[in-house]
């Protein structure tokens, strides 16, 4: 089956598909061809979803050497978006080893992987996620886990499943499909793999946490739950020593009431508490980014356009370095993205013009580097390389 990637826009010049656009094209820079210039995706590259209900797309940005983000294209995902935010983190995720981007499609109930080449993006495949509203997707090693926030207003149908990424093609894993028969409306927040890709674990807004180990056919083992210390787990991060980082979203930007909490795992891979609700006092601390170090964990609090930092001692244990490491004024933090060297944090401001704040991260401490124009409303997602 021949598929071409028929529209790609581009700020400074215009972007077309691969020479006979056969499934899998690369997508080149510059209007004159695949023979001309070709964008380089392997590194300093930030990436999100437009979400938007009559296609979703791609956006590939540009991280300057100044810090500011340019954005270089689009690229069709051959999915639908549903067109307003996905309220979760992890939409658009890219492979440890950097070679893969996934990217969900919650208007269509779908998956697309794309290939990172040395002469742009390459569309491999797109699945069916075997349950309505996918919203968040993570991988390690291969291993590939998408969570369903399920049916609009219910909840049904909500859970995650499981694949192989065999070259960017997606293969569904036998009887990794788990449904958590939520009927109190799409309350999912993220989905990762943790422990080398041996757990995976959900966040439940309802104050719960799921996790469920990893057998060696890549299917999910027995569910565990556990209790949430804060109210509205949402987002987390996972840090090189396995300390699971959770961002706890209730509040308000009057009341505060925002917490950060952190585990372990047991011999059972189990989370362990380590720290319990560490107060933010802010409002809506929904996404969470650590940096690659493990050291520094932020908040991105959308009710207070405010990002919280924390330093991680080496036990997981969490400190409160800054309630207000950073104040967007009105901008509505949302999905975050933490530079693979640790410099920078990257932030989806969603207030009109929405915009995408860059600052440089030391010791912990955020100064403003400045922002830029491109992401759309509804947009989802944040990745960089």
């Amino acid at each position: 089956m021949n598929r071409r990637l028929n529209r790609c826009s581009l700020l400074r010049s215009t972007v077309v598909a691969g020479a006979a656009g056969a499934f899998g094209a690369p997508v080149y820079a510059d209007s004159s061809g695949p023979s001309s210039c070709r964008i380089r995706v392997r590194s300093g590259k930030l990436f999100m979803s437009t979400n938007r209900v009559s296609g979703n797309e791609v956006q590939v940005y540009d991280r300057h050497d100044d810090g500011l983000v340019g954005l270089l294209f689009s690229v069709p995902t051959e999915g639908l978006g549903s067109g307003a935010g996905l309220a979760s983190q992890g939409a658009v995720t890219l492979s440890g080893d950097g070679r893969y981007l996934f990217v969900v499609n919650a208007g269509s109930n779908t998956l697309s992987t794309f290939k990172l080449g040395h002469e742009g993006l390459e569309l491999r495949s797109t699945v069916a996620t075997g349950g309505p509203a996918p919203s968040s997707v993570t991988e390690n090693d291969g291993l590939v886990y998408v969570m369903n926030r399920g049916l609009a207003g219910t909840g049904v149908g909500s859970g995650i499943m499981g694949y192989r990424n065999d070259k960017g093609v997606l293969r569904p894993i036998a009887g990794s499909s788990r449904t958590l028969g939520l009927t109190g409306g799409p309350v999912l927040g993220q989905v990762g793999l943790g422990l080398d890709g041996s757990l995976v674990v959900v966040t439940d807004r309802n104050n719960t946490l799921y996790s469920w180990p990893v057998q060696k056919s890549g299917a999910p083992g027995a569910l565990t739950m556990t209790a949430s210390p804060g109210g509205v787990p949402f987002g987390f991060a996972l840090t090189r020593r396995d300390v699971l980082v959770v961002s706890e979203a209730a509040g308000s930007a009057t009341s505060g009431g925002s917490t950060v909490s952190s585990y372990g795992f047991n011999n059972r891979l189990q989370p362990k508490l380590i720290s319990a609700a560490v107060p933010t006092t802010q409002g809506a601390a929904c996404w969470i980014a650590v940096t690659p170090d493990g050291r520094y964990a932020f908040s991105a609090n959308t009710a207070s356009s405010s990002i919280s930092s924390f330093e991680i001692e080496r036990s997981g244990a969490l400190t409160l370095l800054a309630a207000q490491a950073a104040v967007m004024a009105g901008a509505g933090a949302l999905d975050m993205a933490v530079s693979p060297d640790g410099s920078q944090l990257h932030i989806h401001g969603q207030s009109v013009p929405q915009r995408i704040f860059t600052y440089e991260i030391d010791e912990g401490a955020l100064t403003l580097v400045g922002n830029s124009p491109g992401p759309v409303a509804g947009a989802a997602g944040l990745a960089a390389n």
